[in-house]
């Protein structure tokens, strides 16, 4: 938390993005309440309805929501393309895997760069204000082309 602070780049793939954030409701369904985060990424991870199939696992469509360096080359996001520029933002063709019963819920819209729809919107990336702390809900290590192209994006955001 403290080189993270200090502007060391890190990655959370799926719990690890979780954890990222303040705190999770994970230990409400024992009466516990709130499992406390890093605090790195303001917000909570709440749980999906009971309506739905949870775990939420396969693979599910990417939505641009904004440009940053992690989705650099992933179709839908390039300048110009995302939906924060007005123009759609819907990655045609690039899916990702998921296996979540939890998600994401920034404090700051602005940490959100990739959505997933779930009957519900969901953050699929986010990152920090700093820049430097990054974050996916799915796995980028089992996600094929797109996971590989995220991944490579953060190792060359760490070299430059």
């Amino acid at each position: 938390v403290d080189a993270a602070a200090d502007g060391t780049p890190l990655f959370g793939i799926c719990l690890g993005m979780q954890m990222l954030l303040t705190s999770s409701e994970e230990a409400d369904h024992v009466g516990e309440g709130d499992v406390e985060g890093l605090d790195l990424v303001p917000g909570r991870n709440v749980r999906f309805s009971t309506d739905l199939t949870v775990p939420h696992m396969g693979w599910n469509e990417l939505d641009v929501e904004r440009d940053h360096p992690l989705v650099e080359g992933v179709d839908g996001a390039t300048s110009g393309t995302s939906r924060a520029n007005g123009a759609g933002g819907s990655v045609d063709g690039e899916y990702a895997y998921f296996v979540h019963s939890y998600y994401a819920r920034p404090d700051d819209e602005d940490a959100v760069v990739t959505t997933t729809d779930y009957d519900v919107d969901f953050p699929s990336i986010v990152a920090d204000e700093a820049g430097n702390v990054f974050g996916t809900q799915f796995h980028p290590e089992k996600s094929g082309e797109t996971g590989l192209r995220i991944l490579r994006n953060f190792v060359d955001y760490c070299r430059a």
